[in-house]
């Protein structure tokens, strides 16, 4: 592999995970047991957060992407950057619109039973976690 577009994957590969981790598995249940935070409010912030997270994963995605691609891959790397990129596209297609939904009619006061799709988006997001470090390691061992 090329050194340098190898370094800067590993970079954003890491960055992501370290990303995701602190936000979905960390700042998120955390936030619904913070004083005063009811669902509606905690929805709300959900919302705003996962947002920015997202527009930060795709990039870090297509620099992860494009960085793995010039430094010319084993299989094991192409593989795995192919399935965190599939299971992001597939979080923000198939999944947060119906979670962005769902949040419109309980922020309006339409309560509503479980989502399984909080479940769908966890499995994903563990997925994506273990893929990623898998990655960033697999990127290490490469160079």
């Amino acid at each position: 592999m090329n050194a340098a577009p190898a370094a800067v994957a590993t970079a954003a590969v890491f960055i992501w995970l370290g990303m995701v981790l602190a936000i979905s598995f960390l700042e998120t249940p955390l936030k619904f047991r913070a004083p005063g935070v009811d669902i509606p409010v905690g929805l709300g912030i959900g919302r705003i957060v996962f947002r920015a997270l997202n527009r930060v994963e795709i990039v870090l995605a297509l620099i992860a992407l494009a960085s793995v691609v010039m430094a010319r891959p084993s299989a094991s790397v192409a593989g795995l950057t192919a399935a965190s990129v599939v299971i992001l596209a597939g979080q923000l297609i198939a999944i947060r619109p119906r979670l962005n939904r769902r949040t419109d009619r309980v922020l309006a006061g339409q309560h509503h039973s479980r989502s399984s799709m909080h479940v769908y988006y966890v499995g994903l997001e563990a997925g994506k976690v273990l893929a990623l470090a898998a990655l960033g390691v697999s990127l290490l061992v490469a160079v």
